[in-house]
């Protein structure tokens, strides 16, 4: 399957192109954003007025007719202005300064939301998901951490007067609990004893490790212990087998409508149907955390994309130099890049700091 295209600080380019030339470069950048502002082709009339390039717009027409020649840039059979192509919008954002910068009220949100972040890394996932999308203004998407290799770092009985709360906590924030009933023959003495020794045999174990553990235990004991360790190993089995290591958080997919009127209605209805059944988008955001940075998806350079005249902006979040999953919006090919990508890059960092943060 294609790759998405991906860029990081010190990276080169990922493919090898003739060069533009200054002034080519500054005249689709110009209209890259001056479409990307008004949705509208782009004129030489237009360059000329807002871009400060200093040249005639005769000259602005023929390096627009020149760029397109060379397939960075199109001309709708309607109009006499110019839109950028898919070719265009990777040779912009290859182009864009790294790090890029955020407005200050941007980087408030991001400061606020992450100084009010509870000690849970899927919780926080879900709200920075929310929080991407408010800030770019498309739709956020995350992948939650993968169970696989995650491991136990407190597992608990907790006395609750006529109940018993099991609780399985992993590295990462990830929690389970079970509820049952007090057996009558549990003393707090024996629940102190019994949490002992949960907590000298399961340290360090992964969670596929520890629910073997609980279940062998379970197998040696006598009541009620039999039934405790039971429903320690159902709490952990409900944290391996979730199927949210295979899931996608969603949030913001309303701030798409407003794109709508510039989609194809068959197009932006793919887009929604593949955000509904998550597999494509699964696979996209999985391909994007093996960048160093964040990866840009521009519209014909992934099958799915293309498909969706879209783009998807996505980072890996680590905990130390582990990859844990990815997080970033999907949104148009007339995307605000810029913005996207500083924002997507911004939140995952912060995400990367509390999941390191976590797993120490």
């Amino acid at each position: 399957m294609d790759k998405p295209k991906e860029r990081s600080a010190g990276r080169g380019k990922p493919e090898k192109r003739r060069e533009l030339g200054k002034r080519k470069t500054a005249v689709l950048r110009a209209v890259v954003e001056e479409y990307v502002r008004t949705g509208e082709p782009v004129g030489s009339e237009t360059i000329a007025e807002r871009a400060d390039l200093r040249v005639s717009p005769a000259t602005i027409r023929n390096e627009m007719a020149a760029l397109e020649e060379m397939g960075y840039l199109g001309h709708p059979h309607t109009s006499a202005g110019r839109i950028p192509t898919d070719l265009g919008y990777r040779r912009f954002v290859d182009a864009l300064p790294a790090p890029g910068r955020l407005r200050e009220t941007q980087k408030r949100a991001i400061t606020d939301f992450f100084s009010q972040a509870v000690m849970d890394l899927e919780e926080t996932l879900k709200g920075a998901t929310r929080l991407l999308s408010h800030l770019t203004q498309y739709a956020g998407l995350a992948t939650p951490p993968s169970i696989v290799g995650e491991r136990v770092v407190h597992v608990e009985l907790i006395s609750m007067g006529s109940a018993i709360l099991v609780l399985a906590v992993g590295q990462h924030g990830r929690v389970d609990k079970r509820a049952m009933d007090r057996p009558a023959d549990l003393d707090e003495e024996a629940i102190a004893e019994l949490n002992r020794v949960l907590s000298e045999s399961f340290g360090g174990l992964t969670v596929a490790e520890a629910e073997a553990r609980a279940l062998r235990m379970a197998g040696e004991r006598p009541e009620p212990a039999k039934r405790l360790l039971t429903a320690l190993a159902d709490a952990l089995s409900g944290m391996y087998r979730s199927p949210q290591s295979e899931h996608v958080l969603v949030e913001g997919v309303s701030n798409l409508a407003s794109e709508a009127a510039r989609w194809h209605r068959e197009t932006i209805l793919r887009l929604f149907e593949a955000i509904e059944r998550e597999t494509e988008m699964l696979v996209l955001l999985k391909e994007a955390t093996v960048a160093k940075d964040f990866a840009v998806t521009i519209g014909g350079e992934h099958p799915s994309t293309e498909l969706w005249e879209a783009s998807i902006v996505a980072a890996p979040y680590r905990a130390g130099e582990t990859s844990l999953g990815t997080i970033g919006v999907v949104g148009p090919t007339r995307m605000d890049y810029q913005t996207t990508i500083s924002a997507v890059r911004s939140v995952a960092r912060r995400l990367s700091e509390l999941a390191t943060e976590l797993g120490e």
